[in-house]
């Protein structure tokens, strides 16, 4: 599908929904592939990530914030 936008035509893009049987098949994919042992590793790994990207997203915040009132 294409949408026209400033007489250019651009794809448009369907946005993917997932069901419960496409989250099974991608759990046994990723069973599968890295096996039982290895996914407790890579989720410990994931939950680290996220922790430190919220914490810099909060500092950076905090920073924003700072700025913003010593304009004023």
């Amino acid at each position: 599908m294409y949408r026209k936008y400033n007489n250019t035509m651009i794809p448009t893009i369907i946005p993917l929904a997932f069901g419960a049987p496409q989250i099974v098949l991608i759990a046994v994919v990723i069973l599968l592939l890295f096996g039982g042992k290895k996914i407790p590793e890579l989720m410990k790994g994931l939950g680290g990530g996220i922790k430190e990207f919220k914490k810099a997203t909060k500092e950076e915040e905090e920073e924003t914030k700072k700025v913003k009132d010593s304009k004023e």
